[in-house]
Formats: C-alpha cells, sequence, structure tokens
C-alpha cells in the first residue's frame, strides 16, 4: 500500500508561489519543498514572513526537518533555502543538472566560473530518478525538464511535487523560454507524469487564477490533468503541444524577478558576499536579455 505523508502548503501572494512541509507521520521527519524569501525589489530588501510561518508550523508540530527541497532554480522568486537550515538544519537539495544552470547563467552574471564548479552551493544533488527518504516514507525524483534543464519532480507517498511543470489544469503548463528550456522536453517530462497511477495527488508550486476563477487552488490529481489540462492533455500531440508553447512563450515578458532570483538561487540562496563596506552587491546584466 503507497503511503500517505502529510502535506502542509503556505501560500507567498505576492510571487503565486506554493510552498510545502512534507511530513513522514510515523517519524515526525519533514521535507520542505519551494520555499520563498520575501523580497522588495524596489528597495532589494529581504524578510521571513514566509518562511517564519514554516518555521512555526515546523515547531509546533515537533518536526525534524531532513531535506529542504527545490525542484529548479525559480525565476520568479527567491528561496528561503540558507534560512530555513540555519533555524532548522536539513540538507539543501537540487537536481544534479543545477551545474548546467550555473554554467548558463554564471556565463551571463560574469561570475567566477572555476570557483562555482570547486564550491557547489548546494548539500546535495541527486541523479536522475534517485530514491531517497524522509523518515519512513519512500521518495524519488522524476526528471522533468523542459522549463528548465534542471527540474526534478519529487514523488513522496501518493503525492508528487511537480514545481513548474504543470500548473492547475484551467492554466495549463509553464514556459520554456528561459536560456536551455525546451518545450519539445516538457511535452516529454509531462508524458513521465502522467504515467504515474491515476489517482497521485499533484501539489502545484504556482496558481494564477485563470478568468472565471475566484480560489486559488494547489493540489490536483494525475487523473484530472490527463482529462483536463488545457495545453497538454491525453490525445495532445507533441508537434501540437510545442507550437502552441512556443508561440505563447514568444509573447511573455519577462518575470520581475528573475535577475536577483536566478543570481541568488543558482546557489542554494547564498547571497553575495559583503564588499569592502559591508554591504552586499546583486549585479543585473544590462540589456543582456534584449539581444
Amino acid at each position: 500500500m503507497t503511503a500517505t505523508p502529510v502535506v502542509q502548503h503556505f501560500f507567498d501572494k505576492e510571487t503565486n508561489t506554493f510552498s510545502y512541509v512534507v511530513t513522514d507521520p510515523a517519524t515526525q521527519q519533514c521535507a520542505i519543498i519551494d520555499s520563498v524569501l520575501n523580497y522588495d525589489a524596489a528597495s532589494a530588501s529581504t524578510s521571513t514572513e514566509g518562511a517564519d510561518a514554516i518555521i512555526s508550523y515546523i515547531q509546533q508540530n515537533s518536526l525534524s526537518v531532513e531535506w529542504i527541497l527545490e525542484t529548479h532554480v525559480h525565476a520568479d522568486h527567491l528561496t528561503a533555502a540558507q534560512y530555513l537550515k540555519e533555524k532548522l538544519g536539513g540538507k539543501i537539495a537540487i537536481s544534479n543538472k543545477i551545474i548546467v544552470v550555473q554554467d548558463t547563467f554564471g556565463r551571463i552574471y560574469n561570475l567566477d566560473l572555476k570557483y562555482l564548479n570547486a564550491h557547489q552551493a548546494f548539500d546535495y544533488l541527486f541523479d536522475d530518478h534517485e530514491q531517497f527518504s524522509i523518515g519512513e516514507l519512500t521518495a524519488y525524483n522524476i526528471p522533468t525538464p523542459g522549463h528548465t534543464p534542471a527540474c526534478l519532480s519529487y514523488v513522496i507517498g501518493d503525492a508528487v511535487f511537480v514545481g513548474d511543470t504543470l500548473f492547475m489544469p484551467d492554466y495549463g503548463t509553464a514556459r520554456c523560454d528561459f536560456p536551455k528550456g525546451s518545450a519539445e522536453q516538457l511535452f516529454d517530462s509531462v508524458q513521465k507524469l502522467y504515467e504515474l497511477p491515476a489517482q497521485t495527488r499533484v501539489f502545484l508550486c504556482h496558481d494564477y487564477l485563470p478568468e472565471g476563477r475566484e480560489v486559488f487552488i494547489h493540489e490536483t490529481s494525475i487523473q484530472q490533468q490527463k482529462a483536463e489540462n488545457i495545453h497538454i492533455h491525453d490525445g495532445t500531440q507533441k508537434a501540437e503541444f510545442v507550437e502552441m508553447r512556443n508561440r505563447r512563450d514568444a509573447g511573455l515578458s519577462m518575470p520581475k524577478l528573475i535577475l536577483p532570483a536566478i543570481q541568488i538561487n543558482m546557489v542554494a540562496g547564498h547571497f553575495p558576499e559583503p564588499e569592502a563596506n559591508g554591504t552586499r552587491y546583486l549585479k543585473l546584466p544590462l540589456n543582456y536579455f534584449n539581444k
């Protein structure tokens, strides 16, 4: 019988992001998935309201953190992974394909690639399809590239956490126009997810309230996605999906926080080192994405 983890969601309305605490009820061991560090772009200031809500929940329920998991390098929010690790412990983990993202965006930001390669910022890098555990819960990952090359979906008991691969069926799928993204790969990734049992609970990283719906929703199922997803349901042909996805992506603007977010998130939430005056600085590649 497939185990049933306890899943508690947290919602950051500013970035439309869901974070999760996933708990093994037998041992009270847990994982945190896709945390958010609050960030005000106008003042370039961070705060920890969202992460503190997660900490409060974990402490109130006497949980112990084993993992701080990232489904991918997010372009729409900053991760709170380092803050949560400092407060709660746990290993920060992501796909081993993170090195592709670090190399790609390290060049965009003109960072020291030799240093990045020699000092991996994440505590643990998952091989594709690697099994792991949360307490007595058996878990594994499914590589789901397309949105980014380092996207993983985490299967934990009867639940799967899909990051930006799928949204609610009435909103569709993730964009694929970031560097090294691929609509072809995203189609293939979704087919892997659709091989999971129909009743598998699907937990989403975002919900954007399409027209006609007024309530944010964080959970769906494989069965519902296969039947109702407006972009990729049973019977959708690959060429049809790729044409639709590429056409839609061509009209999208850049995410508002992509430049600060990826610079922080691709190194597991570490901030740049302070300069001589004690202040930390982010780099912005002026006009790079106008090329």
